[in-house]
Protein backbone atom coordinates (compact mmCIF):
# COMPACT_ATOMS: atom_id res chain seq x y z
CA UNK A 1 0.00 0.00 0.00
CA UNK A 2 1.24 3.47 -0.90
CA UNK A 3 0.25 5.49 2.19
CA UNK A 4 1.68 8.89 3.02
CA UNK A 5 0.07 8.84 6.46
CA UNK A 6 0.73 5.85 8.70
CA UNK A 7 -0.39 6.86 12.15
CA UNK A 8 0.97 3.66 13.64
CA UNK A 9 4.49 5.08 13.29
CA UNK A 10 3.69 7.24 16.31
CA UNK A 11 2.70 4.16 18.33
CA UNK A 12 5.61 1.84 17.64
CA UNK A 13 7.35 1.96 21.01
CA UNK A 14 6.75 3.01 24.61
CA UNK A 15 9.23 5.85 24.17
CA UNK A 16 7.42 7.25 21.13
CA UNK A 17 4.04 6.87 22.74
CA UNK A 18 5.28 8.64 25.85
CA UNK A 19 6.91 11.41 23.84
CA UNK A 20 3.69 12.43 22.09
CA UNK A 21 1.18 11.60 24.85
CA UNK A 22 -1.47 14.32 24.96
CA UNK A 23 -2.43 13.69 28.58
CA UNK A 24 -0.24 12.87 31.56
CA UNK A 25 -1.18 11.80 35.08
CA UNK A 26 1.32 13.13 37.62
CA UNK A 27 1.04 11.62 41.05
CA UNK A 28 0.90 15.11 42.51
CA UNK A 29 -2.50 15.50 40.86
CA UNK A 30 -4.03 12.76 43.07
CA UNK A 31 -5.71 13.60 46.39
CA UNK A 32 -6.02 10.56 48.64
CA UNK A 33 -8.99 10.37 51.06
CA UNK A 34 -8.09 9.42 54.64
CA UNK A 35 -10.68 8.13 57.13
CA UNK A 36 -9.77 9.04 60.72
CA UNK A 37 -10.96 7.29 63.89
CA UNK A 38 -10.31 7.85 67.57
CA UNK A 39 -7.69 5.93 69.50
CA UNK A 40 -4.18 4.78 68.67
CA UNK A 41 -2.72 1.95 66.62
CA UNK A 42 -6.11 1.49 64.96
CA UNK A 43 -6.40 0.17 61.39
CA UNK A 44 -9.91 -1.02 60.62
CA UNK A 45 -10.59 -2.46 57.15
CA UNK A 46 -13.60 -1.10 55.26
CA UNK A 47 -15.23 -4.17 53.73
CA UNK A 48 -16.88 -2.31 50.83
CA UNK A 49 -13.62 -0.46 50.02
CA UNK A 50 -11.04 -3.26 49.70
CA UNK A 51 -7.58 -2.08 50.66
CA UNK A 52 -8.84 1.07 52.40
CA UNK A 53 -8.85 1.33 56.20
CA UNK A 54 -10.17 3.60 58.88
CA UNK A 55 -7.06 4.76 60.75
CA UNK A 56 -6.24 6.39 64.05
CA UNK A 57 -4.16 9.54 63.76
CA UNK A 58 -0.81 7.85 64.42
CA UNK A 59 -1.44 5.20 61.78
CA UNK A 60 -2.75 7.83 59.36
CA UNK A 61 0.48 9.79 59.72
CA UNK A 62 2.46 6.68 58.76
CA UNK A 63 0.19 6.00 55.78
CA UNK A 64 0.28 9.58 54.52
CA UNK A 65 4.06 9.61 54.88
CA UNK A 66 4.27 6.51 52.67
CA UNK A 67 1.97 8.10 50.12
CA UNK A 68 4.19 11.17 50.17
CA UNK A 69 7.21 9.00 49.46
CA UNK A 70 5.48 7.72 46.29
CA UNK A 71 4.97 11.25 44.99
CA UNK A 72 1.53 12.12 46.30
CA UNK A 73 1.29 15.62 47.70
CA UNK A 74 -2.20 15.96 49.17
CA UNK A 75 -4.72 14.14 51.34
CA UNK A 76 -8.28 14.93 52.41
CA UNK A 77 -9.44 13.98 55.90
CA UNK A 78 -12.85 12.52 56.71
CA UNK A 79 -13.69 11.86 60.39
CA UNK A 80 -15.52 8.79 61.64
CA UNK A 81 -17.44 10.25 64.57
CA UNK A 82 -18.60 8.12 67.48
CA UNK A 83 -22.42 7.78 67.50
CA UNK A 84 -22.60 9.22 71.02
CA UNK A 85 -21.10 12.48 69.73
CA UNK A 86 -23.61 12.92 66.92
CA UNK A 87 -26.55 15.22 67.52
CA UNK A 88 -29.30 17.25 65.90
CA UNK A 89 -27.15 20.38 66.27
CA UNK A 90 -23.91 18.75 64.99
CA UNK A 91 -21.95 20.79 67.54
CA UNK A 92 -19.07 18.29 67.61
CA UNK A 93 -18.18 19.57 64.11
CA UNK A 94 -16.52 22.68 65.54
CA UNK A 95 -15.06 21.18 68.73
CA UNK A 96 -11.47 22.52 68.86
CA UNK A 97 -10.43 19.38 70.75
CA UNK A 98 -12.42 17.00 68.56
CA UNK A 99 -11.16 14.32 66.21
CA UNK A 100 -10.82 16.48 63.09
CA UNK A 101 -9.08 19.39 64.79
CA UNK A 102 -6.69 17.08 66.62
CA UNK A 103 -5.92 15.14 63.43
CA UNK A 104 -5.19 18.33 61.51
CA UNK A 105 -2.79 19.64 64.14
CA UNK A 106 -0.88 16.39 64.51
CA UNK A 107 -0.70 15.54 60.81
CA UNK A 108 0.44 19.01 59.78
CA UNK A 109 3.05 19.02 62.53
CA UNK A 110 4.37 15.62 61.43
CA UNK A 111 4.12 16.25 57.68
CA UNK A 112 4.31 20.00 57.07
CA UNK A 113 4.96 19.65 53.34
CA UNK A 114 1.83 17.64 52.65
CA UNK A 115 -1.24 19.56 51.52
CA UNK A 116 -3.98 18.62 53.97
CA UNK A 117 -7.60 19.22 53.07
CA UNK A 118 -10.60 18.64 55.29
CA UNK A 119 -14.21 17.85 54.53
CA UNK A 120 -16.71 20.52 55.57
CA UNK A 121 -20.18 19.02 55.92
CA UNK A 122 -22.34 18.00 58.84
CA UNK A 123 -23.26 14.43 57.86
CA UNK A 124 -20.60 12.74 60.06
CA UNK A 125 -21.85 14.79 63.01
CA UNK A 126 -25.65 14.78 62.69
CA UNK A 127 -27.68 12.05 64.33
CA UNK A 128 -29.83 11.77 61.17
CA UNK A 129 -26.91 11.56 58.70
CA UNK A 130 -27.80 14.54 56.53
CA UNK A 131 -25.30 17.20 55.44
CA UNK A 132 -27.25 19.96 57.15
CA UNK A 133 -29.51 20.78 60.05
CA UNK A 134 -33.13 19.68 59.72
CA UNK A 135 -36.42 20.98 61.04
CA UNK A 136 -39.18 18.87 62.56
CA UNK A 137 -40.59 18.12 59.11
CA UNK A 138 -37.29 16.80 57.78
CA UNK A 139 -36.52 19.85 55.67
CA UNK A 140 -32.79 20.58 55.43
CA UNK A 141 -32.19 24.15 56.59
CA UNK A 142 -29.85 26.07 54.32
CA UNK A 143 -28.92 29.26 56.15
CA UNK A 144 -28.76 27.68 59.59
CA UNK A 145 -26.48 24.98 58.18
CA UNK A 146 -24.18 27.56 56.59
CA UNK A 147 -23.73 29.21 60.00
CA UNK A 148 -22.57 25.84 61.36
CA UNK A 149 -20.23 25.30 58.43
CA UNK A 150 -18.57 28.64 59.14
CA UNK A 151 -17.82 27.60 62.72
CA UNK A 152 -16.56 24.25 61.49
CA UNK A 153 -14.26 25.84 58.89
CA UNK A 154 -12.79 28.32 61.34
CA UNK A 155 -11.95 25.49 63.73
CA UNK A 156 -10.22 23.62 60.91
CA UNK A 157 -8.33 26.73 59.81
CA UNK A 158 -7.15 27.36 63.34
CA UNK A 159 -5.95 23.73 63.44
CA UNK A 160 -3.73 24.15 60.36
CA UNK A 161 -5.76 22.98 57.37
CA UNK A 162 -4.50 24.04 53.93
CA UNK A 163 -7.82 23.74 52.07
CA UNK A 164 -11.33 23.35 53.37
CA UNK A 165 -13.58 21.27 51.12
CA UNK A 166 -17.28 22.08 51.63
CA UNK A 167 -19.23 19.08 50.29
CA UNK A 168 -22.64 20.01 51.67
CA UNK A 169 -24.16 21.75 48.59
CA UNK A 170 -25.87 24.47 50.62
CA UNK A 171 -26.50 27.72 48.74
CA UNK A 172 -24.20 30.62 49.56
CA UNK A 173 -21.79 28.67 51.72
CA UNK A 174 -18.70 29.52 49.67
CA UNK A 175 -19.00 33.28 50.10
CA UNK A 176 -19.88 32.85 53.78
CA UNK A 177 -16.80 30.67 54.31
CA UNK A 178 -14.49 32.96 52.34
CA UNK A 179 -15.62 36.05 54.21
CA UNK A 180 -15.31 34.32 57.60
CA UNK A 181 -11.84 33.00 56.83
CA UNK A 182 -10.61 36.39 55.63
CA UNK A 183 -12.16 38.28 58.53
CA UNK A 184 -10.37 35.97 60.97
CA UNK A 185 -6.96 36.25 59.30
CA UNK A 186 -7.03 32.95 57.41
CA UNK A 187 -6.42 34.47 53.98
CA UNK A 188 -4.06 31.62 53.15
CA UNK A 189 -6.65 28.86 53.59
CA UNK A 190 -8.09 27.79 50.25
CA UNK A 191 -11.54 26.48 49.35
CA UNK A 192 -12.13 23.38 47.24
CA UNK A 193 -15.83 23.79 46.51
CA UNK A 194 -17.92 20.74 45.70
CA UNK A 195 -19.64 22.78 43.02
CA UNK A 196 -21.41 19.97 41.19
CA UNK A 197 -22.07 17.16 43.65
CA UNK A 198 -24.71 14.89 42.23
CA UNK A 199 -27.25 12.79 44.14
CA UNK A 200 -25.51 9.61 42.99
CA UNK A 201 -26.08 5.93 43.69
CA UNK A 202 -22.29 5.46 43.87
CA UNK A 203 -21.68 6.76 47.41
CA UNK A 204 -22.59 3.62 49.36
CA UNK A 205 -19.08 2.45 50.34
CA UNK A 206 -18.18 5.99 51.46
CA UNK A 207 -21.13 6.02 53.83
CA UNK A 208 -20.01 2.62 55.10
CA UNK A 209 -16.57 4.12 55.77
CA UNK A 210 -18.08 6.92 57.85
CA UNK A 211 -20.71 4.62 59.39
CA UNK A 212 -23.38 7.12 58.36
CA UNK A 213 -26.99 6.15 57.64
CA UNK A 214 -29.83 8.48 56.75
CA UNK A 215 -32.51 8.66 59.41
CA UNK A 216 -35.10 9.87 56.91
CA UNK A 217 -35.51 10.79 53.26
CA UNK A 218 -32.66 11.28 50.80
CA UNK A 219 -30.28 14.04 49.70
CA UNK A 220 -31.97 15.01 46.44
CA UNK A 221 -33.26 18.33 47.78
CA UNK A 222 -29.70 19.67 48.02
CA UNK A 223 -27.47 17.44 45.90
CA UNK A 224 -27.77 17.79 42.13
CA UNK A 225 -30.09 15.99 39.74
CA UNK A 226 -27.98 13.61 37.55
CA UNK A 227 -30.03 14.78 34.55
CA UNK A 228 -28.62 18.32 34.64
CA UNK A 229 -25.43 19.85 33.27
CA UNK A 230 -26.35 23.52 32.78
CA UNK A 231 -27.24 23.68 36.46
CA UNK A 232 -23.78 22.31 37.29
CA UNK A 233 -22.15 25.06 35.24
CA UNK A 234 -24.25 27.65 37.06
CA UNK A 235 -23.34 26.19 40.46
CA UNK A 236 -19.66 26.32 39.52
CA UNK A 237 -19.94 29.87 38.18
CA UNK A 238 -21.53 31.05 41.42
CA UNK A 239 -18.89 29.29 43.54
CA UNK A 240 -16.15 30.90 41.48
CA UNK A 241 -17.72 34.32 41.93
CA UNK A 242 -18.03 33.66 45.67
CA UNK A 243 -14.31 32.96 46.10
CA UNK A 244 -13.73 29.25 45.49
CA UNK A 245 -10.14 28.42 44.60
CA UNK A 246 -10.84 25.00 43.07
CA UNK A 247 -14.12 23.71 41.60
CA UNK A 248 -15.04 20.04 42.10
CA UNK A 249 -17.32 17.65 40.22
CA UNK A 250 -18.53 14.48 41.98
CA UNK A 251 -18.73 11.65 40.88
CA UNK A 252 -16.16 11.62 38.10
CA UNK A 253 -16.60 8.97 35.38
CA UNK A 254 -20.39 9.26 34.86
CA UNK A 255 -19.93 13.04 34.64
CA UNK A 256 -16.97 13.44 32.29
CA UNK A 257 -19.18 15.62 30.10
CA UNK A 258 -19.72 17.97 33.04
CA UNK A 259 -15.97 18.17 33.67
CA UNK A 260 -15.33 18.91 29.98
CA UNK A 261 -18.04 21.56 29.84
CA UNK A 262 -16.73 23.16 33.02
CA UNK A 263 -13.18 23.11 31.65
CA UNK A 264 -14.40 25.20 28.69
CA UNK A 265 -16.09 27.67 31.06
CA UNK A 266 -13.47 28.40 33.72
CA UNK A 267 -9.79 29.15 34.14
CA UNK A 268 -9.91 27.89 37.74
CA UNK A 269 -8.43 24.51 38.62
CA UNK A 270 -10.97 21.70 38.42
CA UNK A 271 -11.09 18.71 40.75
CA UNK A 272 -13.07 15.51 40.24
CA UNK A 273 -13.93 12.93 42.88
CA UNK A 274 -13.46 9.36 41.65
CA UNK A 275 -15.89 8.04 44.22
CA UNK A 276 -16.13 4.97 46.40
CA UNK A 277 -18.59 3.10 44.19
CA UNK A 278 -16.38 3.57 41.14
CA UNK A 279 -13.46 2.15 43.11
CA UNK A 280 -15.38 -0.72 44.71
CA UNK A 281 -16.77 -2.03 41.40
CA UNK A 282 -13.30 -2.33 39.91
CA UNK A 283 -11.89 -3.99 43.02
CA UNK A 284 -14.75 -6.52 43.02
CA UNK A 285 -14.07 -7.38 39.38
CA UNK A 286 -10.34 -7.61 40.13
CA UNK A 287 -11.01 -10.02 43.00
CA UNK A 288 -12.90 -12.25 40.57
CA UNK A 289 -10.06 -12.20 38.06
CA UNK A 290 -12.14 -10.39 35.44
CA UNK A 291 -9.75 -7.48 34.98
CA UNK A 292 -6.54 -5.96 36.32
CA UNK A 293 -7.36 -3.18 38.78
CA UNK A 294 -4.11 -1.27 38.27
CA UNK A 295 -4.53 -1.12 34.52
CA UNK A 296 -8.19 -0.15 34.78
CA UNK A 297 -7.53 2.53 37.37
CA UNK A 298 -4.71 3.99 35.29
CA UNK A 299 -7.08 4.21 32.32
CA UNK A 300 -9.91 5.65 34.41
CA UNK A 301 -7.78 8.35 36.03
CA UNK A 302 -6.25 9.27 32.68
CA UNK A 303 -9.73 9.70 31.20
CA UNK A 304 -10.71 12.01 34.05
CA UNK A 305 -7.59 14.10 33.40
CA UNK A 306 -8.30 14.05 29.66
CA UNK A 307 -11.78 15.44 30.29
CA UNK A 308 -10.20 18.44 32.00
CA UNK A 309 -9.65 17.69 35.70
CA UNK A 310 -6.48 19.07 37.27
CA UNK A 311 -6.91 17.16 40.54
CA UNK A 312 -8.52 13.80 41.19
CA UNK A 313 -9.74 12.68 44.61
CA UNK A 314 -9.37 8.91 44.45
CA UNK A 315 -8.93 5.74 46.52
CA UNK A 316 -6.76 4.22 43.81
CA UNK A 317 -3.46 4.95 45.62
CA UNK A 318 -4.45 2.27 48.12
CA UNK A 319 -4.69 -0.29 45.31
CA UNK A 320 -1.97 1.03 43.01
CA UNK A 321 0.83 2.90 44.72
CA UNK A 322 1.20 1.12 48.04
CA UNK A 323 1.39 -2.31 46.39
CA UNK A 324 3.60 -1.10 43.56
CA UNK A 325 6.10 0.80 45.71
Amino acid sequence: MQLLQRLRRNRLSPSIRSMIAETVLPRASIVVPIFIVEGSNQRIPIQSLPGVDRMSIDVAIEAISKFQDTGLRSACLFPVIEPTLRSLTASEAWNPHGLMATALRQIKQALPDMIIMADVALDPYTSHGHDGLADANGTILNDETVACLVKMALTQADSGVDFIAPSDMMDGRVIALRQALDENGFHHVGIVAYSAKYASALYGPFRDALDVRLGFGDKRSYQMNPANVREALLEAKLDEQEGADILLVKPALPYLDVIARLRAQTLKPIAAYHVSGEYAMVMAAHANGWLDAREVFAEMLLSIRRAGADLIFSYTPYAMYTARD
